[in-house]
């Protein structure tokens, strides 16, 4: 997404009686529907899987490592991105999710 819409997103959860977006609730999360991007185009599909497959992120994980407190930096492509956080749950990797950084490539309209 672009800075404009990350900026938008922000803004209205962070003061959603002063936004016209309706925030919404379900299974346990807050979300703004977005149908369509900064210019006022609807959403193509197939742009947004090719756009898709060429996000990554780096997810920082803070563990205890001999008694200090230390930073593990994981690159995750965007299609393995359930699969990790999964391997939380199932406690094949443990720590805390300290933050997510999502590179991506521009052009998402």
């Amino acid at each position: 997404m672009s800075d404009e819409i990350n900026k938008k997103i922000i803004d209205i959860f962070s003061k959603p009686t002063e936004s016209n977006e309706k925030v919404k609730f379900y299974a346990g999360f807050h979300y703004v529907r977005i149908d369509k991007d900064h210019n006022g185009k609807r959403f193509n599909a197939e742009h947004l899987l090719q756009y898709a497959e060429k996000c990554h992120y780096i997810v920082r994980v803070m563990r205890e490592y001999k008694g200090e407190t230390v930073l593990y930096n994981y690159d995750v492509p965007n299609s393995d991105l359930f699969k990790f956080m999964k391997s939380f749950e199932e406690n094949t990797l443990d720590g805390t999710i300290i933050e997510i950084d999502k590179y991506f490539p521009e052009d998402l309209a």
